[in-house]
């Protein structure tokens, strides 16, 4: 079936309200639109060469605009034109001027180009509409119908204790890639070639997690200084993958393209998780452009006002930052959010979402609030609730850090392990009780609600803020590129430059900062908990000191291929794959700290001192402490396998050294252990030792800044090794 054109006759049937968007039958397409205060929609069909052609929808049913047209299927370019009151001081932003994209649009076609008719409002007068049409310059939706062969492929279920997740940006991960053909790079088709994959399969990592794939465009802001967003935080389509990652076209074969993406990892045994920004739209502030759901449903689909407001509705609460905030506390607009990731899950087999501000979410007037609709309708969705659920648990209103404070079965980014870990590594003197916690799980978060070690997912560096290389390079941001003057971004990194600002040819403090990484990494990779790497970490990449390059699609984000650290990927490769053997390392329930049976006095966890006697009261608190031993058992592991036998396990006695010089440390003897393997060490490139090496129980010295994992040895008794 081809698109509609103008020498076919237009027929308008009634249709049906159910369901939202452009649905084609095979004969027809029923088209359906919520607005709750519109006086008429017009839908908006355009032939190839741009002519477009409207049809006013006759038909209304709660709220939804409906009908159906014979003759109407995929590749068919359209939008709609909503009439109604304009009178922004009351909330109503109607303006018939404006082409809006359908919300529900599975596909997208067509740049958004900044020209001053994307406004809704009269620059002479900010309360008038503006009459200039909007559609040469704006995307439009494309019916599709897509029936791609899964061959029996499913979403998958990796427990969360065995997922290891990479941050990856759809373009930036294959742009400079030698191994991909130049027209899949920075593409869907890109991320699922083998070369990449493969990639992901030398390290270890079970899931990725894509920043933004739901439609997006540019700020105008952006636009005028020549400069794009990149990292795709905009959204303005929540059904459609990004038609610009897409190497095959935008008439829906971006549909296709991404499916076959997830379906290549998958085989690999990938999960394909997805960044969700469903706390705001590409529409800002009230100065921004009336792109959808602006002029669909204004007051319907955003909140407005906010404190000090009064009765003047023409303003946007912002709880994100980025100038508006959608009400998920209205049926239709939790509809929309519920609707998207179901689609994601059944259509798209993505298996999990981490979602972006998630707090803005969760506020039913202002607070935050664990009991709100949005909790409520996930957790009861027999499709949403079966995924992993990732909440980056914090925004910017009042009360928005809520890290550790999302109910079950939510996991949340941990931004108080990523502060603990800065903090020790960059010589804070914060001590280690806290870092204990984070080592562990964090169960002083995680563990009065009933969740698990899992919900915590830990990382280090994430897509917003320093790559590990610049964290031990840069102690100030250098964001000049973006346009704002260096104003922009985070200015307090807790982080340390290890004595010197920038690249040096200094072989010494070159040294000590490849030796950081690895420390930061290798708490990372053996703390309890999900270990979240970002997407080039593990290649040494550094993005010249900017540390908000959002606004980069060029060499400063895309991964650079051609300057690997070979040491280093051996190093996280050879991390990962010790998680993976060792369970203990990876604990599916919370250390108790107790004595394990049998064993003469271990206990499951137990901290030492470098002195070798366990953590006294005044330890935990001295500010001042900068080593710490953490003693794992893992004959004290609680969980069972599929069949319901205990897991053992080897044990392990793991010391961390922030300070700058050696120390002398002394090995707890028996029953701890007769002796101990060094089996990873952060002061080699790799972690590897050059040799195998054992040493007994009592004094060893540890070297500045570093990082040991001490396989525990046990010697065989007469009745075997207890």
């Amino acid at each position: 079936m081809t698109a509609w054109t103008s020498d076919r006759p237009v027929e308008v049937w009634p249709g049906s309200a159910a369901p939202l968007g452009a649905h084609w039958d095979g004969t027809s397409t029923n088209f359906a639109l919520w607005s709750a205060g519109a006086s008429a929609v017009d839908l908006c069909l355009f032939d190839p060469d741009g002519t477009e052609h409207r049809q006013r929808l006759q038909e209304t049913t709660h709220q939804v605009w409906h009908g159906r047209l014979p003759g109407v299927g995929p590749g068919q370019r359209y939008g709609y034109r909503v009439h109604g009151p304009h009178d922004p001081a009351s909330g109503a932003r109607y303006n018939p001027a404006k082409l809006l994209l359908d919300p529900y649009a599975r596909a997208v076609d067509g740049e958004l180009v900044l020209d001053d008719a994307l406004f809704g409002w009269s620059p002479a007068d900010p309360s008038a509409a503006d009459p200039t049409d909007s559609a040469p310059f704006v995307p439009r939706g494309v019916v599709i119908h897509d029936s791609f062969p899964w061959d029996g492929d499913r979403v998958l279920r990796t427990a969360w204790s065995d997922t290891v997740i990479y941050e990856v940006h759809v373009k930036g991960a294959t742009m400079s890639h030698p191994d991909v053909p130049s027209a899949l790079r920075g593409a869907y088709a890109g991320l699922a070639h083998p070369a990449f994959v493969e990639h992901l399969l030398s390290l270890g990592v079970t899931a990725v997690e894509l920043l933004p794939v739901h439609h997006f465009v540019s700020e105008p802001h952006l636009l005028r200084r020549g400069l794009t967003n990149h990292w795709g935080y905009n959204t303005l389509g929540y059904f459609a993958p990004h038609a610009a990652y897409s190497s095959a076209g935008t008439g829906g074969e971006q549909v296709t393209e991404f499916k076959a993406m997830v379906k290549a990892m998958h085989a690999a045994g990938i999960e394909v998780i997805l960044d969700v920004v469903y706390n705001h739209t590409a529409e800002g502030d009230h100065t921004g452009p009336t792109l959808s759901f602006r002029g669909i449903d204004n007051a319907g689909y955003y909140r407005l006002g906010g404190p000090g407001s009064g009765d003047d509705l023409s303003r946007y609460t912002d709880y994100t930052g980025c100038g508006n905030t959608l009400d998920v506390r209205r049926p239709p607009v939790l509809a929309l959010l519920m609707d998207s990731l179901r689609y994601w899950v059944t259509e798209m087999h993505v298996d999990g979402f981490r979602f972006d501000l998630a707090s803005a979410l969760a506020r039913s007037m202002h607070d935050v609030d664990r009991l709100s609709a949005f909790f409520d309708v996930v957790h009861q969705d027999p499709v949403v609730s079966t995924v992993k659920l990732i909440a980056e648990p914090w925004d910017v209103g009042e009360g928005g850090y809520q890290v550790g404070n999302f109910p079950p079965p939510w996991t949340e980014w941990n931004g108080k392990y990523r502060d603990t870990v800065r903090d020790v590594w960059s010589g804070a003197q914060v001590g280690v009780r806290d870092l204990a916690y984070r080592l562990t799980g964090s169960s002083d978060l995680y563990r009065s609600d009933g969740r698990r070690p899992f919900a915590s997912v830990n990382f280090v560096t994430a897509h917003d803020g320093f790559t590990l290389a610049d964290l031990v390079t840069y102690e100030q941001k250098r964001n000049e590129a973006n346009g704002e003057e260096n104003r922009d971004g985070e200015g307090h990194n807790r982080n340390w430059n290890c004595g010197v600002e920038g690249p040096t040819d200094d072989p010494a403090v070159r040294e000590l900062r490849a030796r950081q990484v690895r420390n930061h990494l290798a708490t990372l990779l053996l703390s309890t908990g999900v270990p979240m790497l970002t997407a080039g970490d593990e290649l040494g990449r550094t993005q010249g000191g900017n540390n908000n390059a959002y606004c980069q699609d060029n060499e400063v984000s895309w991964l650079d291929w051609g300057a690997i650290d070979p040491d280093l990927w051996s190093f996280v490769s050879t991390l990962v794959g010790l998680r993976r053997r060792s369970p203990v390392l990876r604990q599916e329930a919370f250390f108790e700290g107790t004595e394990i049976a049998g064993t003469g006095g271990t206990r499951d966890l137990a901290w030492f001192a470098p002195g070798g006697h366990q953590l006294t009261s005044s330890d935990w608190f001295d500010t001042g402490l900068q080593t710490l031993g953490m003693y794992l058992d893992g004959r004290g592991l609680r969980h069972r396998d599929e069949r319901g036998r205990p897991v053992l396990d080897d044990s392990w006695l793991i010391w961390l050294h922030a300070g700058a010089d050696p120390i002398d440390v002394v090995l707890p003897g028996a029953p701890w252990g007769d002796g101990y393997e060094l089996v990873l060490a952060t002061e080699y490139p790799t972690g590897t030792p050059p040799q195998p090496t054992a040493l007994p129980p009592g004094p060893a010295q540890l070297p500045g800044h570093s990082v040991w994992a001490m396989r525990v040895v046990r010697t065989p008794t007469a009745h075997g090794t207890p």
